[in-house]
């Protein structure tokens, strides 16, 4: 039968508790707890300890209190210094130590660590509020507008903390000040034009050198002139100018170019016309080796034979005039009659040959007229006999 329903277990609950009990009583129980306590730090229980019934702690309750606070305060004492970032310790408000990253631990409410990011690139940006800053004089006294932008990170994170109130406040005045003494050593025109590079590493190694002489802890990665210009009431002529050296350098460029071109064509030609001439020069020197050895062997056969030789090389004469000549005389012994042969035109008629298509095919005519090979001989050997005869006389 349940216990709620009627008739069943009256007066009791499943716990065995009286027909009559009713909530527990809670002074009841913080005496219970009191007097647990008591025992636990060496007092007594049971009501008997001091005013309000509390209980009086003991000397090893003391000591487990005190262990437990300095574990509590041991390990508040740990942190972590991330990558790329240093720990400066202080101690009392005084450096103290540096740390790494990694964990460590120091002595809470006596230290203090102050966390610095040593790799984080900063910038700052000069000349572009409406101070006055930007507007600079040259060492031409013409007056310039420069706008500068500087990129920085902590070098030293004691002297960034240490040596001065403000350290990014002391760079932008220093980088003032190096800017200034840069652009007051140069021109006008060459901060406008061909200069920039130059001004910007000048302003970045003096500004370097000024930022070490304080120890302020902070080192430049890139000083940059973004931008350079006249005072409003010269610009229109400043950038006629820069326009003209643009021509200037553009018209320059086009000479190069045509001098590229050009002169490797004239060195090709004179090299071209060298070769030749030393061809030349060696055809001409080996020509006149080879006549000079024909007439070494020439002259060793005149010794042997002397008119023999002579009577040769006049035959050999006659023989390459006549061969080169047009015209033909031919006379005959014993008769006044001279006959006289056109080589020339007699070379320059052409015959008719039938049967080739109704047409005509010009053909060279022989040198001599056709005759019988006897007749030939006997009037060459005529001729060779009278020169010969006159040669004798």
């Amino acid at each position: 039968m349940a216990w709620n329903e009627p008739g069943g277990s009256k007066g009791k609950d499943p716990w065995g508790g009286g027909s009559e009990q009713g909530p527990p009583d809670l002074d009841e129980m913080l005496k219970k707890l009191q007097e647990k306590f008591g025992g636990l730090f060496g007092g007594r229980g049971g009501g008997g300890g001091g005013e309000g019934g509390l209980p009086q702690a003991g000397p090893m309750g003391i000591g487990i209190v005190i262990a437990v606070l300095l574990v509590i305060w041991a390990l508040s004492g740990i942190y972590i210094v991330d990558e790329g970032r240093r720990g400066i310790v202080t101690q009392f408000g005084a450096f103290k130590d540096i740390t790494g990253p990694g964990p460590h631990w120091h002595a809470r409410f006596i230290q203090k660590v102050e966390k610095i990011n040593v790799d984080q690139i900063r910038s700052v940006e000069l000349g572009f509020g409406e101070t006055g800053e930007s507007v600079m004089l040259t060492q031409d006294e013409n007056i310039i507008e420069l706008k500068f932008s500087l990129q920085y990170k902590v070098k030293d994170a004691r002297n960034y903390l240490f040596n001065v109130r403000d350290p990014d406040v002391v760079l932008r005045q220093a980088a003032e000040s190096a800017i200034r003494e840069v652009v007051g050593k140069s021109t006008l025109d060459k901060v406008i034009t061909t200069g920039r590079t130059e001004i910007a590493a000048s302003t970045m190694t003096l500004l370097q050198q000024i930022l070490d002489h304080y120890q302020v802890g902070l080192e430049l990665t890139s000083v940059n002139m973004q931008k350079a210009q006249a005072p409003e009431q010269v610009q229109d002529a400043f950038a006629d100018a820069v326009k003209a050296r643009e021509d200037e350098q553009r018209l320059k460029n086009e000479a190069e170019a045509y001098s590229n071109d050009i002169l490797p064509r004239a060195r090709g030609a004179a090299a071209r016309r060298i070769e030749e001439a030393n061809a030349y020069k060696a055809k001409v020197i080996a020509d006149a080796q080879g006549e000079a050895s024909r007439f070494e062997s020439v002259l060793a056969e005149y010794e042997k034979s002397p008119e023999v030789t002579r009577k040769r090389l006049y035959i050999d004469a006659i023989e390459s005039v006549m061969g080169r000549s047009t015209t033909l005389m031919i006379d005959v012994d014993g008769g006044n009659n001279l006959l006289y042969l056109p080589l020339d035109q007699m070379m320059k008629r052409p015959l008719p040959v039938s049967g080739f298509n109704g047409g005509e095919l010009a053909l060279p005519q022989p040198p001599l007229l056709s005759a019988p090979a006897s007749a030939t001989k006997e009037k060459t050997k005529r001729m060779r006999d009278n020169l010969r005869s006159r040669e004798v006389r």
